[in-house]
């Protein structure tokens, strides 16, 4: 059993049906820089996957997926609204003002990681003098980064709420397929029926093994896209083994296979966290993700114990995660060792 298993969905494998399609489109020669049929093949199956007729490009990570696409939606003077919890404000390093040359990033509250409708309201119309960063894009992500998950009503609400504001709207969907298994609902209503301009559709964290979608469905947004990515060295030589993955994972329904095992296995291991004394479940497990609260002397156990999970400094918030590889014995082994080390303390 790998004790590194709930650190991140990162540290999971390639799952068998991507791998399978890399080496399908590994054999012979095929065009680079995209011009191939598995670039062909993934970016029609993105389309059937939506029900539109949407752009699709492919970048090498999420940092680069997000800031290239939200770069597109603005200039320089812009800013960029979204909860201060957003993985655009809290985890890519200022990529998003590097990219689209110093874009204003603004912050807003919200609970269980959901953007505060009222809040953006207040940012947008607080001022509108030429001093101050004119707001043009609402960024939300979906799952969130607390493992909750819009609603159809909540996204529909929020893409009423940009469309009021004359907000472009962003989505960052490094977990949308699991927020999509949850919801059980097609890919469309989550996104463009929505409102949704652009979103950055997350493979790695669902057994592909490197690479996200940027997925425009409004298409005038994505004029020179390709220019952004070569520009910002995502445009792949050899890019079939970018996009190949992605036809193996929708061509099967790995997709929201895998999804929906992360979820449901999230769901027991919060059973067995929930099992112990002074452990409290902090947020919804709605997607693959687990929040909780527990004593720090359960915490620094766990770790000494060779469990690897992180913690938030000075929240005393831990969070678990599961991915396409876990394995309900491992959940359960983990929880029969859990007890047992909350009890020798």
């Amino acid at each position: 059993m790998d004790k590194n298993m709930f650190a991140s969905d990162n540290y999971s494998g390639v799952c068998p049906e991507a791998w399978q399609a890399m080496m399908v489109a590994n054999d012979g020669y095929a065009n680079s820089y995209g011009d191939d049929i598995w670039t062909a093949k993934a970016c029609d199956a993105l389309r059937d996957f939506f029900e539109t007729d949407c752009q699709v490009f492919f970048a090498f990570n999420g940092t680069a997926a997000n800031s290239l696409a939200l770069a597109s939606l603005c200039r320089s003077y812009h800013s960029i609204i979204c909860h201060d919890m957003a993985h655009v404000e809290t985890d890519e390093c200022g990529a998003v003002e590097f990219f689209s040359n110093g874009t204003k990033v603004l912050l807003v509250g919200g609970d269980e990681g959901k953007i505060d409708p009222a809040a953006v309201t207040h940012t947008v119309e607080r001022r509108s003098d030429i001093h101050y960063p004119k707001p043009k894009v609402l960024s939300i992500t979906q799952a969130t980064e607390l493992g909750t998950v819009y609603s159809i009503d909540e996204l529909q609400a929020v893409g009423e709420l940009a469309k009021h504001h004359q907000l472009k709207l962003h989505m960052d969907g490094a977990r949308f397929s699991n927020a999509l298994a949850t919801l059980g609902v097609p890919a469309a209503e989550l996104t463009w029926k929505a409102g949704v301009d652009v979103l950055t559709f997350g493979g790695t964290k669902n057994g592909m093994p490197v690479g996200e979608a940027v997925v425009f469905f409004d298409k005038s947004l994505a004029e020179e896209f390709d220019y952004r990515c070569k520009q910002a060295g995502q445009l792949a030589s050899k890019m079939r083994y970018l996009a190949a993955p992605w036809v193996g994972m929708l061509e099967q329904g790995t997709l929201l296979k895998n999804a929906a095992h992360a979820n449901k296995c999230a769901k027991l291991l919060a059973e067995q966290l929930l099992n112990v004394d002074g452990v409290t479940l902090m947020h919804q497990v709605q997607a693959n993700a687990v929040f909780v609260q527990m004593p720090e002397t359960l915490v620094e156990a766990l770790h000494a114990a060779g469990w690897h999970f992180y913690t938030f400094i000075g929240s005393g918030h831990a969070r678990f995660m599961c991915s396409w590889q876990s394995k309900e014995d491992d959940i359960l082994q983990f929880g029969t060792e859990l007890k047992k080390l909350a009890a020798s303390l």
